[in-house]
């Protein structure tokens, strides 16, 4: 690893906010992604119900 000196912790410490950040932001796009398919297949199915399929 290279030698911050006196800027070891600001470093790190950016670099962990940075990768929280970074797993949220993922986390957060794999649940929303999950319920808009959960939503959709519901609709999808509402939809079916009524009419024929094609």
């Amino acid at each position: 690893m290279m030698e911050l000196g006196k800027y070891t912790q600001s470093v790190l410490t950016a670099y962990g906010v940075s990768i929280v950040a970074i797993v949220g932001l993922i986390a957060q796009s794999l649940w929303r992604n999950a319920r808009a398919r959960a939503a959709l297949n519901r609709q999808e199915q509402s939809t079916k119900g009524g009419r024929d399929a094609r």
